[in-house]
């Protein structure tokens, strides 16, 4: 019996990696959710070299509720805007697939997505980020394509930015936020058990726009992502501007993430 448990939950675990590796987007979120009755705990670090080596780490919870919603929690410390490392603030993130088309090898699906941040920073930067720099809202839609090893993503939203703790008015209100994601499955060429190692190679594109003002970005994210034995997931990205009209701090950021997940955590 207990063998049994054991090939059921690495043919579970394998499928899940076959199907989907290649859109666990390491800038941005698919459509799809996380796996249902799910936990993942991610620690995150960003940061920028010039003018000064400044950092943020990212302390982040998600959980997959079922096949339709998953939830994420998240806390912020940086020393971007102070000489000292300090906690920022919170965010909650919520995300609903409303659609989906699937086949062997092959799906569509679309997402619609909810954001909600309190930071209690300064605010200087025109861009409205909710990723430990703005208080705001967030809302948008997602849709993704796969396509045996290569998944398409794209995402177009909406942010909200509101005075941060501290009585600090942001530079903007509103802005437009879109992103095009690309990823393929490079390794393993044929999936035989759920302890393979993942390779995935990912190119990001990263915008903003604040609507009425001559201020916009897109960047461009190259990444590399390794997942071991279905469960700890590795992440590498380094983002640079291909336009930029836009004071932010989110421009040259390396990423470096670290993520692990366990399955069916309740009934």
């Amino acid at each position: 019996m207990t063998k049994y448990i054991w090939l059921t939950l690495a043919g579970m675990l394998t499928a899940l990696f076959q199907v989907s590796a290649q859109e666990l987007y390491v800038n941005s979120e698919p459509a799809s959710n996380m796996a249902a009755k799910s936990l993942g705990i991610r620690l995150e670090n960003q940061g920028y070299f010039k003018p000064d080596y400044r950092n943020r780490t990212t302390l982040e919870a998600m959980l997959g509720i079922n096949k339709y919603i998953m939830v994420h929690g998240t806390a912020y410390m940086s020393d971007f805007y102070q000489d000292k490392q300090r906690f920022e603030g919170v965010s909650a993130y919520a995300k609903y697939r409303f659609y989906s088309a699937d086949s062997v090898q092959r799906h569509f699906r679309m997402a619609a997505f909810a954001k909600a941040s309190s930071i209690r920073n300064v605010q200087y930067n025109q861009e409205i980020s909710l990723e430990g720099d703005n208080t705001g809202l967030q809302g948008g839609l997602v849709a993704t394509q796969l396509v045996h090893k290569l998944a398409v993503s794209g995402s177009l939203s909406y942010l909200r930015a509101f005075e941060n703790k501290g009585g600090y008015e942001p530079v903007n209100r509103n802005s437009i936020a879109y992103a095009l994601s690309a990823g393929y499955l490079l390794f393993p060429k044929k999936y035989t058990n759920y302890e393979q190692t993942n390779i995935n190679l990912y190119a990001e594109l990263l915008g903003k726009s604040n609507p009425g003002k001559a201020q916009y970005y897109i960047d461009i994210a190259p990444a590399v992502q390794f997942i071991f034995n279905s469960v700890l997931r590795v992440d590498l990205s380094y983002r640079t501007p291909l336009t930029n009209r836009m004071l932010r701090n989110t421009q040259n950021m390396y990423l470096v993430r670290v993520e692990y997940n366990l399955f069916n955590i309740f009934n």
